[in-house]
């Protein structure tokens, strides 16, 4: 730590012990004393999102949190101390330790790596750069692993109009693939893209079926399972040869796996588990996305301004997340 590092005064969220559910949670506000290390940032958070995996965490569902921490993995903000030519930097940022392992942005101040951070794009409000973190990073890490997608290629979204589904669609239409997505009930594709997409009514239309039907009997050459084992034979069967899923999500971890039809098809098959990035390795995905949102390829979730909660209010930020709320929840303090 540098002699002439600045302290401050923090406002966190803070969590003392794991919750049976988020209705008995109970967050308060407490003042904390945060200091840099010498190759550390101290920011002023001006936003910070809630994501599922926080309620989690708090939940108990993650047996590595910690507890009493503050939680929170993304944010935006401005440098107010730092390393010679970083102060005043506006910058965003996320991480899969933060807020669970250690203590994260659900706070007036966070210090976290310099290689964490990305510059945030002067289009992009602090609500929305905020908003942006673990559903891209996750969305561009799938692709990153699974090879990302060239022009002319076919995507297969399930969940497509979740937060990840819907950064998948723009990261892979910004690509120039040909994007398929999956909804559970007749809906039409709710997010941003670059190119029109087909969107398939799982509970109307058998879904290999007619994914084959739009590729000319070939299939997915990508197919991005955000739901996990409900879809898990569906996505199987819409796969092309060497076609790759993705998968970032369980609700039964168990399910029937056809070895010889995974070995002839040439199957890739993709684990994404974000908690397990640093932020130094968050800060590389996020930076590898910078291009697109310079350009407008890519462009931030809108965010509602009810979905905007104080810190004193967190509790109805994590059961609204909870509740499957598809607004980007964001707190700000």
């Amino acid at each position: 730590m540098s002699a002439d590092a600045k302290t401050v005064e923090a406002r966190c969220v803070r969590l003392d012990a794991k919750a049976e559910n988020a209705a008995t949670l109970a967050p308060i506000v407490e003042r904390r004393v945060l200091v840099r290390g010498p190759k550390d940032l101290l920011i002023e958070v001006r936003a910070a999102a809630v994501n599922p995996s926080d309620v989690k965490a708090a939940t108990g569902l993650m047996p590595y949190a910690v507890f009493p921490r503050t939680p929170g993995r993304d944010y935006a903000g401005v440098v107010i101390d730092g390393p010679a030519g970083t102060i005043g930097r506006e910058v965003f940022g996320s991480s899969g330790d933060l807020g669970i392992r250690r203590d994260g942005t659900h706070a007036s101040h966070l210090v976290v790596e310099a290689d964490a951070v990305v510059e945030k794009p002067k289009t992009v409000s602090w609500e929305e750069a905020a908003g942006i973190g673990v559903p891209f990073v996750t969305a561009m890490e799938g692709f990153r692993r699974a090879g990302v997608p060239k022009s002319g290629e076919a995507v297969l979204v399930f969940g497509v109009n979740g937060k990840v589904g819907q950064a998948a669609v723009q990261i892979a239409t910004w690509q120039g693939a040909r994007v398929i997505g999956v909804v559970r009930r007749a809906e039409a594709y709710e997010g941003h893209t670059n190119a029109p997409i087909e969107v398939i009514d799982a509970s109307a239309t058998e879904i290999a079926a007619r994914v084959r039907e739009l590729t000319g009997g070939k299939g997915a050459d990508v197919v991005f399972n955000t739901v996990g084992d409900p879809y898990f034979q569906a996505a199987h069967k819409s796969l092309a040869l060497c076609g790759r899923q993705i998968l970032i999500a369980a609700i039964d971890p168990i399910v029937q796996f056809n070895i010889l039809e995974f070995y002839r098809g040439q199957h890739t098959y993709v684990g994404i588990d974000t908690l397990g990035l640093s932020s130094g390795a968050t800060g590389a995905v996020l930076r590898d996305l910078g291009p697109g949102f310079a350009s407008g390829h890519l462009k931030p979730f809108p965010i509602r301004a009810n979905a905007i909660y104080p810190l004193e209010r967190a509790k109805e930020a994590y059961v609204a997340v909870a509740g499957s709320s598809r607004d980007r929840v964001i707190l700000k303090s």
